[in-house]
């Protein structure tokens, strides 16, 4: 039972995690190349981390299939650190980093995840969709004949292979018949060498060359914690994506502490932090990928590639890659979500939509992913707040008004409460407020409620509360002025 569970965790089925990892891999150069460039350091700094964190990751993370590496969220944090302190106090900020991310799933604070709302979730897919579609146009725009053409045969092949064949992955034919192509008729074409100094050696462990000093921890304290924040948030939405391509469930937190763990390890060998790499996840999963070994795998050949297979590699034509990308981002879209931006209720809708522009504008999945979530929670108040109704109700026998509170009173809708009271019209009469189908959230809930009693006796009501439930009376008799 246990060998079963292990093989299903790592590898249901071998040759094709090896050629989904493969796939990922080839995904995975151009882009950490162009992140190394944003952060501002040599590529083989990201390369080595994704390399690192690859391997680490896949023994310690909590969402098999998931390809982790340096990334451009993280680029982007760490940029001004480099910038005005250099390679050692990123290392630095990228160790702390990552015993954050360690404590925050000791903590088990990926629960945090079930704030995050569908449509956030579609939005951010979409917005990435289209930042990685938007990262090759510099690659595409102002280029030669030879580029477009080769880009367009690499869609042929890409999408017209596995109607013949679906034993090899079409993206990796993709770039063994391209690179042959180009070097048999010399086309003038860039190449991956042209994007950057590839590394010619191993990566080597050494300790953080920074003084352990307060002054240090002020200066990495808040990149590291930044990075931590967009590290976690990133790779959190990632597994989700593929908790729902797959149907299988994650452990979120076992997820948060072994990002952290892997962005020690990358610190440690001169390496970049990172997080989980939706585009090139969803590569690995869409070609088979299911297990651990997909994961692992993608390190290693990563390694391989970059070492061993340096002057073939090298070779590659950056079209290549460029058609892998696009089909990437064709496959990360959710095509779905533009019929339904006219179905869904408009509130999901606007939130999906302003995930997806504020994720675009500011090139940050983070900040976009934050605006949806405030979104998600300012219209999930404001939509709670509009069941709460006040109903009231004569005795002509007794003269007693009573009201009828229906619904959750709490910090948005306790205005709504204190008004629907009228006092002059109940003045020296009796009044019950029957709350029996309404429930008090938080202090503003029993503040109304006092207020609203203190009001009708100044009026000469005599006012008596029935039906709190027990959750709502012990807050009543814990907050209320009459302790």
């Amino acid at each position: 039972m246990a060998l079963t569970r292990l093989r299903a965790e790592w590898a249901p089925h071998i040759p094709r995690e090896l050629m989904a990892g493969a796939v990922a891999t080839f995904a995975l150069i151009p882009e950490v190349i162009a992140f190394s460039f944003v952060a501002g350091v040599d590529p083989s700094v990201g390369l080595f981390a994704s390399f690192v964190i690859s391997i680490v990751i896949a023994f310690t993370g909590g969402r098999p299939a998931m390809i982790s590496a340096a990334a451009g969220s993280v680029a982007l944090v760490a940029a001004p650190l480099v910038h005005a302190h250099g390679l050692p106090y990123l290392l630095a900020a990228g160790a702390l980093a990552g015993l954050v991310q360690v404590l925050f799933g000791l903590l088990r604070l990926g629960v945090l995840m079930r704030f995050v709302s569908s449509s956030v979730r579609t939005g951010f897919v979409n917005a990435l969709a289209i930042l990685i579609f938007a990262a090759q146009m510099p690659h595409l725009l102002g280029a030669n004949a030879a580029t477009w053409g080769m880009v367009g045969l690499g869609l042929v092949i890409i999408y017209g292979l596995p109607r013949i064949t679906s034993a090899v992955p079409s993206p990796l034919i993709c770039i063994v018949v391209l690179t042959v192509i180009a070097s048999w008729f010399g086309l003038p074409l860039k190449t991956v060498a042209d994007l950057g100094t590839l590394p010619d050696a191993l990566p080597v462990f050494a300790w953080l060359d920074v003084p352990l000093t307060l002054e240090t921890l002020r200066l990495i304290a808040f990149p590291a914690l930044a990075i931590a924040m967009v590290g976690l948030l990133e790779s959190m939405m990632t597994a989700s994506v593929v908790d729902e391509l797959t149907d299988t469930p994650s452990s979120k937190n076992r997820e948060c502490s072994g990002l952290g763990a892997a962005n020690i390890a990358a610190s440690l060998f001169g390496g970049i932090a990172g997080c989980g790499m939706i585009g090139q996840t969803v590569s690995n999963v869409r070609y088979g990928g299911r297990g651990r070994l997909s994961t692992l795998f993608a390190g290693v050949f990563l390694l391989i590639l970059m070492v061993l297979l340096k002057p073939w590699v090298s070779q590659v034509p950056v079209a290549a890659l460029v058609a892998i990308m696009v089909m990437v981002s064709a496959s990360t879209f959710d095509w779905g979500s533009l019929r339904s931006v006219v179905r869904h209720p408009r509130l999901s809708s606007m939130v999906m939509l302003a995930t997806v522009v504020v994720t675009v504008a500011t090139d940050n999945l983070a900040a976009g992913v934050a605006v949806g979530v405030m979104l998600s929670g300012v219209f999930f108040t404001f939509k709670v707040s509009r069941l709460l109704a006040v109903q009231a109700e004569d005795d002509p026998g007794t003269g007693t008004r009573t009201y009828r509170v229906t619904g959750q009173v709490f910090f948005a809708s306790a205005d709504v409460f204190v008004d629907a009271f009228d006092t002059l019209d109940t003045e020296d009469r009796p009044v019950r407020i029957d709350v029996t189908q309404a429930h008090f959230w938080d202090v503003t809930a029993v503040a109304a409620l006092d207020k609203v009693v203190q009001r009708l006796r100044k009026h000469g009501s005599t006012v008596e509360v029935t039906g709190l439930n027990a959750a709502s009376a012990v807050l009543v008799d814990r907050l209320g002025p009459q302790r």
